[in-house]
């Protein structure tokens, strides 16, 4: 099966969502990153989440580190699950 640019790029980027929005926020603004903060801290937020979770995956010796996009909501349920205990 063939992927195509999204696909590919959706696959290697949990945060793309949240880079697109940055990216949008930037042209919308002039490239004024003040006006911008929020969706800079929600895709930092994002990429520190997704890094821990392939970090814990690694660990733990699951592959792929980086869950496929179908797992992706499922792994999140769980990790807010457990986080908020």
């Amino acid at each position: 099966m063939k992927l195509n640019n999204a696909d590919a790029a959706a696959r290697l980027n949990p945060c793309l969502k949240e880079q697109n929005q940055s990216y949008e926020c930037l042209n919308k603004n002039g490239y004024n990153q003040e006006k911008c903060e929020a969706y800079f801290d929600n895709y930092n937020t994002c990429k520190k989440f997704w890094n821990q979770v392939s970090k814990d995956r690694r660990a733990k010796g699951i592959k792929p580190h980086l869950p496929d996009v179908e797992e992706r909501e499922k792994v999140k349920e769980e990790y807010i699950k457990a986080w908020g205990n």
